[in-house]
Order: structure tokens, then sequence, then C-alpha cells
């Protein structure tokens, strides 16, 4: 973990449930080992006490799981940084400076959201297509527009009015769809929150934006 005045500063959250102690610590050393970049890290115990944590690294115990993305919300209250890494417990950056190249590639472009790196198998170097979180994915390695991303409060701020139900709606239908653990299900269903919450200033995008997802081949109804 290296220090400098000049160098961005990146609030880390890395989630756990004490169930990948081999990998969590492979995952670790390769977060602690990012150079040019200040890290703030946070180790969340999703329903756990967090163990096997690295000397000097924050923990937050939550007393139950409240699934991926409400742990990551919790930890990013515990962390402080320009920018916000969400780091799985079983990834490795291969090289020290990825984050300070993430980083240098949402300072370039202004009006990026957030990037990606491309996750691939270790051992291969194959790129799964279902971690490729954009359509038109036949080659993975190909750098694109990501288009899949969701929380509730993203369609409240960014879609135009008359398209929130409908996206909201997909969503539902889809993730009925796809989850078969009653539990996950509820978890991925509890829209309400999301809901009945300040969402933040809207600032719907364009009919054109629209136009140019849906040319990419994600209508935000999607």
């Amino acid at each position: 973990m290296s220090t400098g005045a000049h160098h961005p500063t990146v609030g880390a959250v890395v989630l756990t449930m004490n169930d990948r102690p081999t990998e969590f610590a492979q995952a670790m050393a390769s977060l602690l080992a990012q150079e040019g970049v200040d890290l703030d890290v946070v180790v969340v115990g999703n329903g756990c006490e967090p163990e096997h944590v690295p000397p000097g690294v924050r923990t937050v115990a939550l007393p139950e799981n409240l699934g991926i993305p409400e742990g990551r919300n919790v930890g990013a209250a515990h962390v402080k940084g320009d920018l916000l890494l969400f780091f799985d417990n079983d990834a490795i950056l291969p090289q020290p400076d990825i984050t300070a190249r993430l980083a240098a590639r949402l300072r370039k472009d202004p009006d990026l959201a957030y990037v990606q790196p491309r996750i691939a198998d270790p051992d291969t170097g194959v790129t799964l297509r279902r971690w490729v979180p954009r359509l038109r994915a036949a080659d993975a390695a190909r750098p694109g527009t990501v288009t899949v991303m969701y929380r509730v409060w993203l369609a409240r701020r960014n879609l135009p009015r008359v398209l929130i139900p409908a996206h909201l709606a997909v969503w539902a239908l889809l993730t009925l769809w796809r989850v078969n653990d009653r539990k996950a299900l509820r978890t991925s269903m509890s829209f309400r929150e999301g809901l009945r919450t300040d969402c933040g200033t809207r600032a719907p995008m364009s009919w054109r934006t629209v136009a140019r997802l849906t040319r990419a081949g994600r209508p935000p109804i999607f």
C-alpha cells in the first residue's frame, strides 16, 4: 500500500464470509501490494467476524448476511477516498499498477461512471462470457462500453420518467426467472428501499443517450 501526496485516494471494500481462507489471503496480498494509489481498505464480514485479515486493515462485522449489494454499501460508508473499489475476496490483481491504471482511466474521462478490468481465469487466461458486463462480447479482450449495471437509485436518477416503471418491471421478471434460492431472491427483490428512499438529484439521460444504448444492444429498460 503506497502513499504519496499526488496519488489517487481509493477506498476499497472487500466482503468475506470466512469461507475462502486461501483465496482471501491471496486477494488481500494483491490488493495491498498496489502502487501509485493511497488505499483505505475495509473488510466486511457478511454475517460473521472477519478472519485472516492482514494487520492494519479495518473490519466491520455484520450480525447477518445482508447480501453483496448491502454489504458493499456498509463497507463504502467506512472508507474514504476520491474513488471507490469493490474487490472480490477470491480475485487477484496480477500487477501492482492495476488500481492506479483504473484510476487514471477515470481521471482521463470524467464522463465515465466506473471502469472494470477484464476478469480472466488465472490458469487458462480465459474470460467467460458471463463475466463481460455488456452485450456483443464475442471478443472479451476488446474494450467496450459497459451496459449492465443495476441499482434502483440509478434508474430513478438517470432514466426518463416514462421508462422507470418498464425498467423495474423487466428486472423484477428477470430476477424471478434467474434466481432459485429463496433467501437470495428476497434480497434481490428488495426494491422497496430503493423506491422509498432519497435517490439524490435526478439527472435523466437524454433520448439521444437512450438511442445510443439501444444501438449498443442494451435498451435502458433492460
